[in-house]
């Protein structure tokens, strides 16, 4: 076999092609800064420097699991402790990683993936087939399944077979032509065989120096690292942040080096400040009004699709997002070639709104909105739809939590909310939102329909049959689900002008992905 992605054989690189288009975030430590940092006279990057970093929210429940980030604090944890097989690019395209290989046989009924040869834990030891087949198991253990389980649902958990010391074949219980896409998910880091999330052990560019949950953790440049030259840096410190206007004081005030989340109506004061820079990113990420589908009112799909038309979508954009983002239509996942740019644009529509509210018994209803700054434009967002709603008879009262509050035990059981997603292909996105076993499932959205169809796309091949199947699915959920998208905004944040490597990413997760294993200080 040859190397998949980098050096195809044209019959492998048009299955991969294939697939990956349809499946297509102490005052001395404050520091910050450049310790011995320096840009060579050619250009390019060298080694040293603690770079500081904000990252929105986090609290007392923060972790270094693998396979069970939350927060943003915890996500951005993870992309640094920790490498998968195969990652998305800035440009949201599929590469390898720790894989060297990854095949479907010519079914799809089974895989095989071959690691890179030489790459090793932080504790020095080979990542191995075992590693690999190891991490699987965690993630899929019915006992105490993790977030990506879902995403690997067609994956046999006693399938594997060990062919050599970097080599597994993986069965499915149906064929899938979406496991690479699927590797590639943040929470599917690799972990040696015997992981304790306690004491974690990663291949990513950065180890575990200390952790703090709801303050900061402090990671040591991993000198083993498989990339070449990289990290560049000493070391970084990650912040949690819960209050934006602390968050942007600190960078403002150069207590840290870079922040995820500018508050939107900050960023012409960063854009002003010539020792900073904005690093504003278009992305597939959404942030939809979550409506529970089993709770009253919106258990009546009458009140759910009122909803969707009391929104102005693009007053919501400009207000909301100070114009950064793109109009959405209550379907996710804008970068899968399978999107439906085929159904109408749903508009505002107030009398129709009404009308639907009078047929459902709700003429004169007034619900409760929870949101949480965890995301740039949320809270904005809810605002916004408060004001619009009342021309609909509709009174809005808003309940605003701090991140550690709405990411506490009440999370997923409120009948109307806000969420942050980041950018992600349909068939995965529904894995991890809109099926009876999704581990966030928070519009609560059941539908067994949906999900038989969701189930015959993953286990379809051709690329035009499984399209018309995912359109029959988006449909389901376009007319009746529990999700009102207004918008994929765009992604900003801010570094010191002092700092290089971070570049937009359509991904949707902070700052190059959190990759802080890419930047390094100037001179």
């Amino acid at each position: 076999m040859k190397e998949i992605i980098r050096g195809l054989t044209v019959s492998r690189r048009s299955f991969l092609k294939k697939t990956a288009a349809l499946t297509a975030a102490g005052s001395a430590l404050l520091t910050g800064g450049l310790v011995g940092a320096q840009t060579a006279p050619n250009g390019k990057p060298r080694r040293g420097g603690r770079l500081v970093v904000g990252v929105t929210g986090g609290g007392a429940k923060d972790k270094l699991d693998a396979h069970t980030p939350i927060s943003l604090p915890d996500t951005a944890r993870v992309h640094n402790l920790y490498d998968r097989l195969a990652i998305r690019n800035e440009n949201f395209d599929l590469e390898l990683a720790l894989a060297e290989e990854v095949t479907p046989s010519s079914d799809a009924s089974k895989w095989t993936i071959r690691l890179k040869q030489g790459v090793t834990f932080h504790n020095g030891k080979d990542i191995t087939a075992d590693d690999v087949i190891f991490t699987f198991q965690r993630i899929l253990d019915k006992a105490a399944p993790k977030n990506e389980a879902r995403s690997i649902s067609f994956v046999d958990p006693n399938g594997f077979r060990k062919l050599d010391a970097r080599t597994v074949e993986v069965n499915l219980l149906w064929p899938s032509g979406i496991l690479l896409d699927a590797l590639s998910g943040y929470a599917f880091g690799i972990v040696p065989v015997g992981y304790d999330p306690a004491n974690p052990v990663g291949s990513g560019p950065f180890k575990l120096k200390s952790f703090t949950a709801g303050d900061k953790s402090i990671f040591t440049r991993f000198d083993g690292y498989w990339r070449p030259d990289q990290p560049y840096l000493d070391e970084v410190v990650i912040i949690d942040f819960p209050d934006e206007s602390a968050r942007i004081n600190a960078l403002l005030g150069g207590q840290v080096d870079a922040i995820d989340q500018v508050p939107l109506g900050q960023i012409p004061i960063v854009e002003g400040n010539s020792a900073l820079r904005v690093l504003d990113s278009p992305t597939g990420s959404w942030l939809p009004f979550t409506m529970r589908v089993d709770a009253p009112p919106f258990n009546d799909v009458r009140v759910r699709q009122a909803f969707r038309l009391i929104v102005d979508r693009k007053e919501m954009i400009r207000q909301a997002l100070a114009g950064r983002g793109r109009i959405g239509n209550d379907i996710y996942s804008p970068f899968d070639p399978c999107y439906p740019s085929d159904f109408p644009q749903r508009d505002q529509d107030i009398d129709q709104a009404k009308s639907l509210l009078r047929q459902a018994g709700h003429q004169d209803l007034e619900v409760e909105l929870v949101s949480s700054p965890v995301g740039a434009g949320l809270v904005e967002a809810a605002q916004v739809f408060t004001k619009q709603a009342e021309s609909a008879g509709v009174k809005v009262r808003l309940n605003r939590k701090d991140a550690g509050q709405f990411y506490g035990k009440e999370w997923l059981s409120y009948p109307f909310s806000q969420a942050v997603w980041y950018t992600r292909s349909y068939l995965l996105q529904a894995g991890r939102c809109a099926l009876p076993q999704s581990p966030f499932n928070e519009t609560h959205w059941t539908d067994p329909a949906y999900a038989r169809l969701i189930q015959e796309a993953i286990a379809t091949i051709d690329d035009k049959k499984r399209c018309e199947i995912i359109h029959q699915a988006q449909k389901l959920e376009w007319d009746n689900g529990g999700y009102l998208i207004w918008g994929f905004p765009n992604q900003v944040g801010a570094y010191s002008a002092r700092v290089s490597g971070f570049k937009p990413d359509k991904t949707g997760a902070p700052m190059n992905s959190y990759g802080f294993g890419k930047v390094w200080f100037n001179a």
